[in-house]
């Protein structure tokens, strides 16, 4: 029914899977103990969110669980990369809720059952209220607080689960939550966004410094098969002329504020001296205690690459009546931390998907080619999100083809197959998203998922795209990459 993409044999162990997060789809906001995240507050504020959309129902996975284990069953998925809600684990992080963690460890034996690899990331930007009515994540304290969620977690699913994501995208719940504005807190103070940075950077260290520990102690000493790591939304930022000294600096800046702020902490053990130039009196080195960053730059298992767009960049206005953005963007097109020059994000003449963001597959293969390149010390490689939200809808024929969605894809699978021709020692590819759901500051307007979701009766539909990827998998998982020509 759908023609394989033209791809090299893949690595042995090529692990194929689809991501979610806790918010976007269990609902269940206020049952069994769990409270208020900051996206249950924020999702309330007037003109928050698209429609005034609410993520207490999202797409019921918290009650249709075994029903969504049994599709990823289906799709052939060797791995599921889900997070747990902190707000749900430790409610206004006072306490352990039992029956909270219980559901995960549902959900774990579930995946277990169906020979499905459980893949945990601690936080996908779901803080407790609680903490930050505190101050968040500019309060230093937050971060050791979470390195205590981390040891509840690894204590009741340490037993079975293998691979631990500390955080997803920490950009966006740094510098668009704090910053921008257009994510949870909703805040718009540019100090209190770096400060968020670093104290994620801090958590993520205090919390695999503890995991390693407790793995440790759990196999008496023996070695463990934990594989820890983090996850990063990166960018190719392109200049729009690379001619241009102004549009080049431009790049420059962007690349050092989205992609090496992040980066280097953890791999290098420094923030990148450029970076430090641009955001001079911002407030960054103001809260870098000494010893933070040899404890941030951990050894880590994997880092994850989250990847749907590059971002053509610009040191000159736009033009008048050019392409711009009248909603709320999952990225902001202009950042409050580039200086006193002006950063814009123009268009390049590509096709675009309903986020408004543009498809060029080549540019995943360009990011993880330069991530190797760049970083010797580089571990493996996972594409732990990658995928499109289009305007798809059910035919007459009770199906759901979604064509562009389906092309997507499938190019950017053959993205990650010449990245490894290449010599990127990419090891996984999970799309975004498994399911239809809240997504984030567009409510439920969005769709990235594989199978659709009827928000009025819950039912599930793979779509065309979800059969593809079903098929893709099920092609691939026979041959074996040999780095050979």
């Amino acid at each position: 029914m759908f023609q394989q993409p033209e791809l090299s044999p893949w690595p042995s162990g090529f692990i194929w899977g689809s991501a979610t997060a806790a918010a976007q789809i269990e609902g269940a906001a206020h049952e069994d103990g769990k409270e208020d995240s900051i996206w249950d507050h924020f999702a309330r504020l007037p003109g928050a969110i698209a429609s005034g959309d609410l993520p207490e129902q999202a797409v019921d996975h918290y009650h249709r669980m075994p029903e969504d284990v049994q599709l990823m069953k289906r799709l052939g998925l060797g791995s599921y990369r889900f997070s747990t809600s902190w707000a749900r684990v430790k409610p206004g992080d006072r306490f352990v809720n039992h029956a909270g963690l219980d559901f995960y460890s549902r959900l774990v034996d579930e995946l277990l059952e169906a020979d499905i690899l459980p893949w945990l990331t601690l936080y996908h930007w779901d803080l407790p209220q609680a903490l930050e009515d505190q101050g968040g994540w500019t309060n230093r304290d937050t971060a050791y607080r979470f390195a205590d969620y981390a040891e509840t977690v690894y204590g009741r699913l340490g037993d079975r689960v293998t691979h631990w994501t500390t955080f997803n995208e920490p950009l966006c719940s740094s510098l668009i939550g704090y910053a921008a504005g257009e994510h949870a807190p909703g805040r718009t103070e540019p100090r209190a966004a770096l400060a968020a940075t670093h104290h994620q950077h801090l958590a993520h260290g205090l919390a695999v410094n503890r995991l390693r520990h407790l793995g440790a102690s759990l196999h008496a000493g023996g070695e463990t098969s934990d594989r820890i790591g983090i996850t990063l939304n990166l960018t190719n930022a392109v200049p729009i002329d690379p001619s241009d000294p102004v549009d080049l600096d431009a790049a420059r800046r962007i690349d050092a504020l989205w992609n090496r702020m992040y980066l280097e902490p953890l791999l290098l053990g420094a923030y990148p001296p450029d970076l430090l130039r641009d955001l001079q009196g911002q407030g960054l080195e103001d809260v870098i205690v000494e010893g933070d960053l040899e404890l941030i730059a951990q050894p880590l298992d994997f880092l994850g690459v989250n990847h749907y767009h590059d971002d053509a960049v610009s040191g000159h206005p736009e033009p008048r009546g050019s392409r711009g953005a009248a909603q709320p963007t999952a990225r902001p097109k202009a950042s409050p931390f580039v200086g006193s020059e002006f950063v814009t994000f123009p268009s390049r003449g590509l096709p675009r998907t309903s986020m408004d963001w543009e498809v060029n597959p080549d540019g995943l293969r360009t990011l993880l080619v330069r991530l190797g390149l760049q970083y010797p010390n580089l571990p493996p490689l996972y594409v732990t999100e990658n995928g499109a939200a289009y305007d798809d809808a059910v035919s007459p024929d009770g199906c759901i083809h979604d064509p562009e969605r389906t092309a997507y894809i499938r190019a950017h699978i053959t993205a990650v197959s010449r990245a490894i021709d290449d010599g990127a020692d990419v090891r996984g590819y999970f799309v975004w998203s498994l399911l239809d759901n809240f997504e984030w500051a567009w409510g439920y307007e969005k769709r990235f998922g594989v199978v659709r979701v009827d928000y009025t009766t819950g039912e599930r539909t793979i779509k065309d795209s979800g059969l593809a990827y079903s098929e893709i998998i099920s092609k691939s998982s026979a041959s074996v990459y040999t780095g050979e020509d």
